[in-house]
């Protein structure tokens, strides 16, 4: 039932960051920026005191029910880097995969695409159906006009932030798992205020891309954050069933979203020329959330 609460909550900061839109329909992109490094500083501090160093912990007690290979006892900080490893290569896969539902948003590439990810098979430009292409007089490839690419990138953008929401739930759930509640606690907030700036996120590249209305572009940020709800329920269920796991989950969850936030959420904020503003509030994200930390672990 914590999981369950505290999966509710961060899909709720979630809502809330997502309709913010309604309100502030046009931020600017300093802000956005200044707000995603925030976030990226809140999850960077999370990372450490709420999962890798309460997972080598864990690991480390007397009493823990080590895995043993090879006559070899996974403890102390071993089980944590295995799950570590494993979360990072499961989202370098997600992200591999994301670039590629191009395919289906579009109704092109394959086997016909050449290397831009287009076909040379004029047929669907004149057919009428799927995406409207142009041809690049630079290069004399064939191409997603304007719109069409801009609502691509939208679409894979949503879906980015969706599969980065995953580890996040799984987290919050594991770290419920841990019976830890001020640890717990403090990830729960920290994810949660985190999610307010990306659900903003959401909204606003929705709204921009023309997908209807505010409110329209307010449930594409809400959407993208409810599978952090199922995650958090999963990770208290699996850590309660198979209790050595916890090591290796709370390794797993830190180990995905470090990777979201060094491969997604610093490029995206470096990317406009707001690094100075994206640092700081950084810098302000690792603050917050070693308070918290100690706040409410203590």
């Amino acid at each position: 039932m914590q999981g369950l609460a505290g999966g509710i909550i961060i899909a709720l900061m979630n809502t809330l960051g997502a309709a913010l839109i309604v309100v502030w329909p046009d931020p600017s992109d300093r802000a956005l920026d200044g707000a995603l490094g925030f976030a990226a500083g809140v999850m960077l501090s999370a990372s450490f005191t709420s999962l890798i160093l309460p997972g080598i912990e864990a690991a480390s007690e007397p009493g823990y029910p080590a895995l043993s290979v090879g006559g070899f006892e996974l403890v102390g900080v071993v089980p944590v880097l295995v799950g570590f490893a494993v979360g990072v290569l499961l989202l370098d896969r997600a992200d591999q995969w994301v670039p590629h539902i191009h395919v289906v948003i579009t109704g092109r590439g394959g086997a016909g695409a050449d290397e831009s990810g287009s076909e040379t098979d004029g047929a669907d430009a004149q057919s009428g159906g799927g995406a409207r292409i142009e041809t690049d007089t630079a290069t004399g490839r064939e191409r997603l006009d304007s719109d069409d690419a801009r609502t691509a990138s939208v679409l894979l953008f949503i879906v980015a932030i969706t599969l980065h929401n995953m580890p996040e739930g799984l987290a919050v759930g594991v770290s419920f798992g841990s019976g830890n509640l001020g640890d717990a606690l403090a990830l729960m907030l920290a994810i949660g205020v985190q999610n307010i700036p990306e659900g903003l996120a959401v909204s606003v590249a929705a709204a921009n891309a023309g997908f209807g209305s505010l409110f329209y572009a307010m449930l594409a940020g809400v959407r993208a954050g409810l599978v952090e709800i199922p995650l958090a329920v999963f990770g208290v269920v699996a850590v309660g069933v198979a209790t050595p796991i916890l090591p290796y989950a709370m390794g797993f969850a830190a180990g995905g979203m470090l990777f979201v936030i060094s491969d997604e959420i610093v490029p995206e904020t470096h990317a406009r020329g707001h690094e100075r503003i994206a640092t700081l509030g950084t810098m302000l994200g690792v603050a917050v959330m070693l308070y918290l930390d100690i706040v409410l672990a203590g």
